[in-house]
C-alpha cells in the first residue's frame, strides 16, 4: 500500500508532474524523471487514489486506472499548482545561475523533486533539505532505478523540532558568502505565518547580498465563505488525506515578513498573472488557482547579519 514516509500531497504533486510529462503535449513544466523516481507501483497507487475519490482504502492491486478516468480531476484540482510553481521557480533559478555563474540552490522540503538529476550545470551546487524519514525514503527511491547522485548534490536531513536548518546546511558545505537561491514550494499552506517567517529569518541569516528566495502561498481568501468552489474542494481533499491546509496570508503580511528580514519582493505573480503566463488558451481544464500567489524575493545588503552568524 501507499508508503506513509512521504506525504500524500507530495506524492500527488509527483504524480501530477509524471502524468503531465508522459501524456500532455503542451507542457507547462516537463519533469521527465518524475515517473522513474516514483516507480510503476507507486504511480499506479496514486492514480487509483485519484480514481477512487481520494479514498486510500479503495486500492486494488488487480485494478489499473485509466487516464480518461482521472484526467479532468487531475487537471482541475491537482496539477495546476505544482506544475506552474515549478516552472516559475526553475525559470527564475536558471536566470539567477546565468547572472551569477557559480551559485547554490537550496530546496527546502525537497520531497520528490528531481532537479538534481535534470540539472546539467555543474556550477549549481544543490542542497536538498528534508525531514530524515522523508529523505531516507527518497534515497531509497533513488537507489531503485540505480541513479548515481551527482557530485554537486548534498542531502541535508533536518528534524525541524530539534535541528537548526542553518547549522545543518553549513555542516553540509553550504557557503554563506556564495550567491544562493532558496526555494520553499508547497510548504506555506500548512504553517501559520509566524512559523513560515522563522524559516525566512534563518535563510536570511545565511544568505549573501542579492541572494533570492522563491515560494508560493495561499492568500487570505482561502477560508472565506465566498472562496471559489475548487479552493474549498482542494482543502477538503488535503484534509481527508490527513494534511489539512490551515492558513492563508495576506499579501501585505507576506511583504512585511520579508522586509523584516532584509528581503524585497522582486516579482509577485498574482493568480491573474499566473493564469496569463501559464494557462492562457489551454483546453485541458487547467487554470490558475484563484487563491495562490508566487513570490520571488531578493536579499538586501545586510553583511553584518552574515558576519555575526556563528559557525
Amino acid at each position: 500500500m501507499i508508503d506513509t514516509q512521504e506525504s500524500m500531497t507530495a506524492k500527488l504533486c509527483s504524480f501530477a508532474r509524471a502524468y503531465h510529462s508522459n501524456y500532455v503535449k503542451e507542457k507547462i513544466f516537463d519533469d521527465y524523471l518524475a515517473y522513474d523516481l516514483m516507480g510503476k507501483e507507486e504511480y499506479e497507487e496514486i492514480g487509483q487514489l485519484i480514481r477512487h475519490g481520494f479514498q486510500k482504502e479503495q486500492f486494488d492491486s488487480a485494478y489499473a486506472f485509466s487516464g480518461k478516468d482521472i484526467g479532468d480531476i487531475l487537471n482541475t484540482f491537482i496539477s495546476p499548482i505544482p506544475l506552474s510553481r515549478a516552472s516559475f521557480a526553475e525559470r527564475e533559478l536558471w536566470r539567477f545561475a546565468y547572472d551569477r555563474g557559480e551559485c547554490q540552490y537550496v530546496i527546502c522540503g525537497a520531497g520528490m523533486d528531481t532537479f538534481a538529476f535534470r540539472n546539467d550545470n555543474p556550477k549549481i551546487k544543490v542542497f536538498e533539505i528534508d525531514h530524515p524519514d522523508t529523505q531516507r525514503y527518497k534515497l531509497r527511491k533513488i537507489r531503485e532505478p540505480e541513479w548515481n547522485v551527482p557530485g554537486n548534490v548534498k542531502y541535508v536531513s533536518v528534524n525541524f523540532s530539534s535541528d537548526h536548518m542553518g547549522d545543518e546546511l553549513i555542516k553540509a558545505g553550504f557557503n554563506p558568502a556564495m550567491p544562493s537561491f532558496f526555494a520553499i514550494l508547497g510548504v506555506s499552506y500548512y504553517l501559520p505565518l509566524s512559523v513560515f517567517e522563522e524559516t525566512i529569518r534563518i535563510i536570511s541569516q545565511i544568505s549573501s547580498f542579492a541572494s533570492k528566495l522563491v515560494f508560493d502561498f495561499p492568500d487570505d481568501t482561502t477560508f472565506r465563505a465566498e472562496a471559489a468552489l475548487r479552493v474549498k474542494v482542494l482543502t477538503e481533499i488535503t484534509a481527508g488525506l490527513g494534511e489539512p491546509m490551515q492558513h492563508g496570508y495576506s499579501v501585505k503580511e507576506v511583504s512585511d515578513a520579508l522586509y523584516r528580514h532584509g528581503y524585497l519582493i522582486d516579482e509577485h505573480e498574482t493568480p491573474e498573472k499566473i493564469q496569463k503566463r501559464f494557462f492562457a488558451g489551454r483546453t485541458d481544464k487547467q487554470s490558475a488557482y484563484e487563491n495562490i500567489h508566487f513570490i520571488l524575493a531578493k536579499k538586501g545588503d545586510d553583511s553584518n547579519e552574515i558576519d555575526n552568524y556563528y559557525i
